[in-house]
């Protein structure tokens, strides 16, 4: 069994900002002094450029779960370009660039796509395993996972590991696929059309869903995931499409609302308790909640 990342295109070199910042009004947060600080996003994908210039700074360990680079598991540089596009999203740091929506969050890659963009399933719940275990130097531990891939196989396992996860107030974040056709015909690929992860859908730069954004009744929100810059491996950036650009955006921006909520109340927030801070900071489409879920995320709505 194969897994694929949703990827649609990959374009050349752009001079262009991630349009989508200005989408969800990430200005709104950062404009509080909310970076995202404070947060660690499990990328679970094909691995990352460790030395991107405005990437490095913010990854605080990995491991490889494929046999790429002879299955070495401290080796989990991205020879893909999805992984690395997929972080960057969340959090680079790049000040001349606004492409990371959480900045200052910390990236754990977790390689388990390899190099053709495949995976397998042992590998992906291998790697789930291992981000609900892991401890950094400070004791610090994963709060989100963002997983821009998915299989069409029902796995008990794969199921038993998310809600495993879930379980320990940790944040599961899945692309829902790009098998869309338009119709009212659902699409579905898990582990996004399990019940207890956040599945998101992508949308256009008009806020329209994307023609490719798979329609389904599990779907909970969506994100900017059309012709998104954003890194590439070799300190490069690239123009990417796909539900795979919008789930971390999601990922990201639960970053910036678990940072923003430990202040105004003082306290970690649970899982559910941080579901219901995302779904709160969304706009309700004109579109069925099938193709849009409970709408796209809204900064400048967040906490008022």
């Amino acid at each position: 069994m194969k897994l694929m990342p949703h990827q649609i295109q990959i374009q050349e070199n752009d001079t262009r900002f991630n349009w989508g910042i200005e989408a969800v009004n990430a200005r709104e947060m950062w404009g509080q002094g909310i970076f995202g600080e404070g947060s660690i996003v499990a990328v679970i994908d094909t691995g990352c450029d460790t030395d991107h210039e405005h990437l490095s700074e913010n990854i605080i360990g990995g491991a490889n779960f494929t046999d790429d680079y002879s299955s070495q598991f401290d080796k989990y540089d991205d020879n893909n370009g999805h992984g690395t596009h997929v972080s960057g999203i969340i959090a680079a740091n790049n000040v001349n660039y606004e492409i990371g929506i959480a900045p200052r969050a910390k990236l754990l890659i977790l390689k388990t796509m390899k190099y053709n963009g495949s995976g397998s399933i042992l590998s992906l719940i291998r790697a789930l395993y291992y981000a609900v275990s892991w401890r950094g130097e400070k004791n610090e531990k994963v709060d989100i996972v963002c997983l821009s891939l998915g299989t069409k196989t029902d796995n008990p396992l794969l199921k038993e590991a998310v809600n495993y996860l879930v379980s320990k107030n940790i944040l599961v974040v899945v692309a829902s696929g790009n098998e869309g056709d338009g119709s009212l015909k659902e699409e579905y690929m898990y582990p996004g059309y399990y019940n207890g992860v956040i599945q998101v859908g992508s949308v256009d730069e008009n806020l329209s869903p994307s023609a490719y954004s798979n329609n389904n009744n599990q779907l909970d929100v969506v994100a900017p995931g059309r012709n998104i810059f954003s890194t590439f491996p070799n300190n490069e950036y690239r123009v990417m499409s796909g539900t795979s650009m919008a789930a971390p955006f999601i990922a990201g921006a639960l970053a910036l609302i678990i940072e923003m909520s430990k202040k105004k109340f003082n306290r970690q927030l649970t899982e559910p308790e941080l579901y219901a801070q995302l779904i709160k900071s969304t706009n309700l489409m004109e579109f069925s909640p099938s193709y849009t879920g409970n709408g796209i995320v809204d900064f400048s709505k967040t906490f008022k």
